[in-house]
């Protein structure tokens, strides 16, 4: 499975952005895709995964009420759109796919996007 991410960038404190991840591949639909982050200096962590069928998502709790994860099963694609973005938000944002659902260790998933930086500031 191949990742291509973009729609990263700059965005003010309050804003919003929409990250896209397009996957390619053997068995993309059998693949839960996810969203990881990883800020300077710090650990990559969990922010959102969606099911392969697109029919249930987790999100981590920083995330929740203002990331969405949606998957367009056609075109073999993931978003994350992000709403409400501050400064805590910055980091570079990968997307990855595993054939297991509800995890959320990176170590756990196989297939990784290059990263996207998104900056949050004013």
């Amino acid at each position: 499975v191949q990742l291509q991410v973009s729609g990263g960038g700059l965005v003010e404190p309050g804003g919003s952005l929409r990250l896209s991840c397009a996957a390619s591949g053997r068995a993309v639909k059998a693949h839960a895709l996810g969203w990881f982050r990883q800020a300077p200096g710090k650990e990559r962590t969990f922010v959102a995964v969606i099911s392969g069928s697109g029919g249930t998502t987790y999100y981590a709790d920083s995330a929740k009420g203002r990331f969405t994860i949606s998957r367009d099963i056609d075109i073999h694609t993931v978003y994350l759109d992000m709403a409400n973005l501050s400064t805590d938000d910055t980091a570079v944002y990968f997307c990855a796919a595993s054939t297991e659902f509800g995890i959320f260790q990176p170590r756990q998933y196989r297939y990784w996007g290059q990263g996207t930086l998104v900056t949050v500031s004013s």
